[in-house]
């Protein structure tokens, strides 16, 4: 046995390359970086340290025309577009090893000193993660095999994240400001999700790669301050379900998936997470299709689109009479005002967009006294469906649950808060008149301008709770 393989940590690296993603155009992990593939770079980073390599796919077939390394084993996940989740279920029931390492099979500057030190630290943990400011880092982590009935409990209740599973187990979170002793600029953890940062990983960030010039991205330097502000990113997005064009909607080209679903959702054109099949984004042409077993209606195309008084032109098919069709809220929730206000507190500092352009809206999902899902879009609207869709993708019960955002409670707002049964809404600007009788009418309590130390309760006051002075 040569030196180089006795070295290797006792670990089976799962290069989780997903399914059909097209977030720029094609299979993101077959790009050509420095003459091989994606992901061909990623296994063979793991393959210096880690015992045992596999590549888990939806599509396997893709990989068949390029050179893997020839001790390299391609598994197909064993339920299709579970998500990462679902990868790493299936590479938890087929390592040869007690521990496996997952990692994103976009990850080209990936160290493996890292990989080592994660190993070192495991210390009789069932995960190993980093943890940095935006929070866990679970595509490039160390997962037990006694970790696969959690992944299983989760993946059974419909969620498809891979930090679900982390209450269930035993975790050892590593600090990713002391992983920069092995990798100084944390170039580890660095994801390719567009075609900008697939240029800035090939050295040539002012050629797109097609061939043609990159879009030119400004910036605006404050005089006093000097800090260099970007753009708010706006693009024309189509949705797609069952091959059927949906609507096409302005919006920000993040979250796609989850500002499809939450789209799809509030408009009733889905309702079963088990009959969703596969989500792929086309950021090329601005397209999300998604698939489901539940059927386009037929009379759909004839449908009248109303386009709302919210800013990017929000789309809906429903009517201003449409919201008499819904059924009323009924929660006991309550919650102090002060509560309220630590809620949007939590939003803002975590609105990173807002704060890089100052030209985002966000909405975000309150539980137990926490944001727990926080989404930004210079659309307001968009930003409520990528909440409401990732909390419908991850099975996630709203019906005690408070909504947060930066803009204007519209009636569409209203109503898409009302088909997802959250009591509360709040926005520390402006409520419609006609929001606010939607809001009386479904049961929902609607709140505005919640700042500078004051909030306006429009409808169903009993639910917020006024603090006494002395408190």
């Amino acid at each position: 046995m040569s030196d180089h393989i006795a070295s290797r940590i006792p670990v089976t690296a799962a290069v989780l390359a997903g399914g059909r993603s097209l977030r720029m155009g094609i299979d993101k992990t077959l790009l050509s970086v420095e003459g091989e593939p994606l992901v061909v770079r990623v296994a063979e980073s793991v393959g210096d340290v880690c015992a045992h390599t596999v590549i888990v796919t939806n599509r396997p077939e893709a990989l068949a025309d390029i050179a893997l390394p020839a001790d390299v084993r391609v598994i197909q996940d064993a339920v299709a577009y579970q998500g990462p989740l679902g990868g790493l279920a299936t590479a938890l029931e087929h390592a040869e090893d007690e521990w496996v390492l997952a990692v994103a099979a976009d990850m080209p500057w990936l160290r493996p000193e890292l990989v080592r030190a994660l190993w070192e630290a495991r210390d009789g943990a069932q995960v190993v993660i980093p943890v940095g400011p935006k929070g866990s880092e679970p595509l490039l982590a160390l997962y037990h095999t006694s970790c696969l009935q959690a992944a299983r409990t989760v993946l059974d209740s419909g969620r498809r994240r891979i930090v679900a599973i982390l209450p269930l187990v035993t975790v050892v979170e590593v600090s990713v400001e002391s992983l920069r002793h092995f990798d100084p600029e944390l170039r580890s953890l660095v994801n390719v999700n567009t075609p900008e940062e697939f240029e800035e990983v090939r050295g040539t960030s002012d050629v797109s790669h097609h061939g043609e010039p990159a879009s030119v991205r400004l910036s605006v330097i404050e005089v006093g301050t000097r800090r260099a502000r970007g753009m708010p990113s706006e693009r024309p997005i189509t949705v797609v379900l069952n091959d059927v064009e949906i609507a096409t909607i302005q919006g920000t080209p993040s979250d796609l998936e989850e500002m499809a679903v939450g789209f799809l959702v509030s408009e009733g054109l889905i309702a079963s997470r088990e009959a969703l099949g596969a989500i792929d984004v086309d950021h090329k042409r601005g397209h999300v299709y998604v698939a489901s077993e539940e059927s386009v209606p037929e009379d759909f195309k004839y449908r009248e689109r109303y386009v709302t008084a919210g800013c990017g032109k929000g789309i809906t098919f429903a009517s201003v009479g449409h919201a008499a069709g819904i059924e009323p809220v009924v929660s006991d929730m309550t919650i102090s005002s002060g509560g309220l206000y630590d809620l949007m507190g939590q939003m803002a500092r975590a609105a990173v967009a807002y704060r890089d352009t100052g030209g985002m809206h966000s909405c975000a999902l309150g539980k137990d006294g926490v944001v727990t899902i926080l989404r930004e879009d210079v659309g307001r609207h968009n930003a409520l469906d990528k909440v409401l869709g990732r909390a419908w993708l991850d099975g996630i019960d709203t019906t005690d649950c408070v909504l947060l955002t930066t803009g204007r409670v519209s009636y569409e707002m209203a109503v898409k808060a009302a088909k997802a049964r959250v009591p509360i809404v709040v926005s520390r600007t402006a409520v419609t008149d006609l929001a606010a009788d939607i809001g009386s009418r479904v049961g929902i309590s609607v709140v505005g301008y919640a700042r500078g130390g004051k909030l306006v309760v429009y409808t169903h006051p009993e639910r917020i709770i006024e603090e006494d002075e002395g408190s």
